[in-house]
């Protein structure tokens, strides 16, 4: 079984709408059925920051600026040929929330095709991957300074 790392940036606003993507379904051509978090796997001896701002230039154009570690997760994904790869994905605050506020022109990145739209949700009543991001109130997370919280494949939660 392979491991991937991913990178992942939160981003909130003050209402405690976080910034979420809608990716382009490999298969149809359309949208997904879900909201995502940003960003993506990392290169090969690509630094966890490094790999953050690249994947945020490519898919938005906007250069992020990193805040502390918020979550890690950690799960076996199944793929629909029956293939499974184990995913560990760091996800970090990106604290220049005004910048993903304008309007983003994903047809001026240079992988903005594989997303349909980018804005900020409410997660209690939208359909966001990871889903432990519907069950936690990220915002009061991050102002009282909360400790990593690490969530496994079992569904666990642990404070680091």
């Amino acid at each position: 079984m392979e491991r991937r790392v991913n990178v992942r940036g939160i981003i909130v606003d003050d209402n405690g709408h976080i910034f979420a993507v809608k990716h382009r379904d490999q298969d149809t051509g359309g949208e997904s059925d879900f909201w995502a978090i940003p960003g993506g796997g990392l290169d090969v001896g690509e630094s966890l920051s490094e790999g953050l701002m690249r994947e945020f230039e490519e898919e938005l154009g906007i250069r992020p600026v990193i805040g502390r570690l918020l979550f890690m997760q950690q799960f076996i994904f199944t793929h629909h040929s029956g293939s499974q790869l184990e995913k560990m994905e760091f996800f970090f605050h990106v604290t220049n929330t005004a910048d993903f506020l304008r309007d983003i022109d994903l047809s001026t990145t240079s992988h903005g095709q594989e997303l349909t739209r980018v804005v900020f949700i409410n997660p209690t009543v939208s359909d966001l991957l990871p889903d432990f991001l519907q069950k936690i109130d990220v915002r009061n997370h991050i102002d009282t300074n909360q400790p990593v919280l690490l969530v496994d494949n079992l569904s666990r939660t642990t404070s680091l």
